[in-house]
């Protein structure tokens, strides 16, 4: 098994002698949360974690990405949580970052270390706990699953960065490439988490514009990302948060791969009942 290592540093609080200002940018298009805000001072604990804080990364907001909410999930040795997800209908995917997780789920456990990954389908009952003796960061990205008629929910799935192999863009001699552990051609998902990796000088050569919106953790290298009208120098640690038919584009700079943790949502109907005038004027 190959070992790569993901950006992992986030809490404590900058001297009083250093400088305020900063990368952070909210816009009406897109969010960048550089690595440098996620300071102690803006955790959250949740009900029925123990031993537990984390970084809000996302979260729906009406005119703005909706589908989906991200966390930053730093659990001390010993805690975790029997009760871990409140809402029944929610689907989740966690990712390992750092340490090790002992989860839980349909009476069987599994340890999960740094590239571990697991899609958890609503209504299942999991545990999940640190067994180890140092903090564990992973990302738990939810999101509301929409059920289709005719189509059963889809299955647990365990899954780890180094099991699975690439696929590469065409035409880009494996420069640009997507660990994909879900199946593209699986309808019962209703949202795709993969990892995108761009070798030193790759582009993704266009402006993606396109109705999914998206999260984007950097977990190695650094890069130039196209941003609605802006190019935005990102390094690991970084997150973007685009909403819907933000302009995107990418030169990788090296000197190592730029890889990234990204949300989509995808194979499903536009809702034209809620929510259908949102962000309209902005």
């Amino acid at each position: 098994m190959n070992i790569r290592s993901y950006h992992e540093a986030c809490g404590g609080l900058p001297r009083q002698t250093e400088l305020m200002t900063g990368r952070a940018v909210f816009t009406e298009a897109y969010a960048f949360l550089p690595k440098g805000v996620m300071r102690d001072i803006v955790t959250s604990m949740l009900p029925f974690w123990e031993g537990t804080r984390l970084w809000v990364l996302a979260r729906p907001m009406s005119g703005f990405s909706e589908t989906f909410s991200q966390y930053l999930m730093e659990v001390s040795p010993g805690g975790g949580s029997d009760r871990p997800e409140a809402d029944t209908g929610a689907e989740s995917v966690l990712f390992v970052v750092c340490g090790e997780i002992t989860l839980s789920v349909d009476g069987e456990s599994r340890q999960l270390g740094g590239g571990g990954f697991v899609y958890l389908p609503p209504g299942k009952d999991w545990t999940l706990w640190n067994r180890g003796d140092t903090n564990a960061r992973f990302h738990w990205i939810r999101k509301l699953y929409q059920p289709v008629p005719g189509l059963d929910a889809p299955d647990v799935l365990f899954s780890h960065d180094s099991e699975v192999e690439p696929a590469g863009m065409p035409d880009t001699e494996g420069g640009w490439a997507t660990t994909r552990f879900v199946d593209p051609a699986d309808l019962r998902h209703d949202m795709h988490v993969t990892i995108v990796t761009l070798q030193p000088g790759a582009t993704i050569p266009f402006e993606e514009t396109h109705v999914m919106e998206h999260g984007l953790f950097v977990l190695e290298g650094k890069a130039v990302y196209k941003l609605n009208r802006d190019w935005v120098e990102v390094e690991a640690g970084d997150f973007m948060w685009l909403r819907a038919f933000c302009p995107q584009a990418c030169y990788a700079g090296g000197p190592g791969p730029f890889r990234y943790l990204l949300y989509k949502d995808v194979n499903r109907h536009m809702n034209l009942r809620l929510g259908a005038h949102a962000g309209l004027g902005r």
